[in-house]
């Protein structure tokens, strides 16, 4: 078996390690708190006053109302929701995206294009993967249908960050409903409802040292929907089945000390990024990077390489010797396919190199760093 400490993980877009002060606020409710939040009892009680102060702690991080945060089972679920809302209940007919967004929206606007619901529009992109918004605006302008705009705030591959109120002000100029996955965002950067005219975003706790199996959406109290899941009356009649207890207050207990440490851990993981990137450009020829590097994610580093032999199995290789990344997205498991954004940023007789993602967070150092470059050169 290999030892955990022998392994370099640099694959936190995907997943990152629970943090133990999280572990340490979920176990009650793992342990003696059980009761069902539902039961009227005390231990119904219980369970529901935590789901309650979980509510109101993610609702002050994001500075909304607590009575527009619901808690699902993820991003997937939260973006699933959104875009199945504003079709069903909010009359949008046509759906404006990107062709680089997380397959959580990508197959689900399209799965109702294909069922004949909505018209469909994908905005063009820049050179550099960023959206263009002046395409945006034409679509919106032209569009004689009641649109929802559904873009990413922060893309999981190549790390480029949307202008939400650039955005947000298009869709309230044009009447379109805006949703907004920002799975890569919330914990990592301060989000203020307040300031955006927005009526979805979605979040997941395990991106930012919380658990897996628990995510957030937020809905603007100045829309009306249904429920998503049927079956009960539970997140005030909007998602059916008993609550992830342990994991809704594991969830807000890692975004309060996401909220805490971001002036810290911010810069000290950006420096990562950076020396990573000034690593490869001395030590490997023809190496290159996607997306906005300077002003992009900072937990994000999308890297080409060179297509060669040794470099075609350039991940089997990374793996074998443990370190841990990603040739793109890693929430697809199964056969490698390839990359839908590198596939949409380039055309097919251009792209002769391989994409790794590298992405980070605050448990990396660069002595981990130094020993990936030294092997990366051998490697290609």
């Amino acid at each position: 078996m290999i030892n955990m400490k022998e392994r370099i993980y640099l694959d936190n877009a995907a997943t990152t390690k629970l943090n133990p002060e999280v572990l340490a606020a979920m176990m009650p409710y793992l342990t003696d708190y059980f009761g069902n939040p539902s039961s009227i009892y005390s231990y119904g009680r219980e369970t529901r006053m935590a789901i309650e102060q979980a509510r109101k702690s993610v609702a002050k991080s994001v500075q909304a109302h607590p009575s527009e945060i619901f808690f699902t089972s993820g991003g997937t679920e939260s973006s699933n929701t959104a875009i199945l809302s504003a079709i069903r209940d909010l009359g949008c007919k046509r759906i404006v995206s990107s062709k680089i967004e997380h397959h959580a929206t990508l197959h689900t606007i399209q799965h109702y294009h294909t069922q004949g619901l909505v018209e469909l529009s994908y905005v063009a992109l820049l050179s550099d993967g960023h959206i263009d918004l002046n395409d945006l605006e034409t679509i919106l302008s032209q569009s004689k249908e009641k649109c929802l705009v559904t873009l990413m705030h922060g893309n999981n591959e190549i790390g480029n960050l949307l202008n939400l109120k650039a955005v947000a002000a298009l869709c309230e100029k044009y009447g379109a409903i805006f949703h907004s996955d920002t799975v890569q965002t919330l914990g990592h950067y301060p989000i203020n409802l307040k300031e955006l005219n927005i009526h979805f975003i979605t979040g997941a706790s395990h991106k930012f040292h919380g658990p897996k199996g628990v995510g957030m959406l937020y809905v603007n109290q100045s829309i009306k929907i249904q429920p998503f899941l049927h079956g009960g009356a539970q997140e005030r009649n909007m998602r059916s089945g008993t609550e992830n207890v342990y994991g809704i207050v594991g969830f807000a207990k890692a975004l309060e000390l996401a909220e805490r440490n971001y002036e810290i851990d911010r810069p000290n993981i950006y420096s990562l990024k950076k020396y990573l990137q000034q690593q490869l450009l001395s030590h490997i020829d023809g190496v290159s990077f996607n997306g906005d590097v300077v002003d992009g994610l900072y937990t994000v580093l999308s890297v080409n390489f060179p297509l060669t032999d040794k470099s075609e199995m350039l991940l089997f290789n990374l793996d074998i010797n443990h370190i841990c990344a990603s040739g793109g997205s890693a929430c697809s498991s199964g056969a490698d396919v390839g990359s839908h954004v590198i596939a949409a940023l380039y055309p097919p007789e251009k792209a002769n190199f391989v994409t790794v993602r590298f992405s980070f967070s605050k448990h990396n150092t660069t002595a981990e760093i130094d020993q990936v470059v030294s092997l990366l050169k051998t490697m290609i």
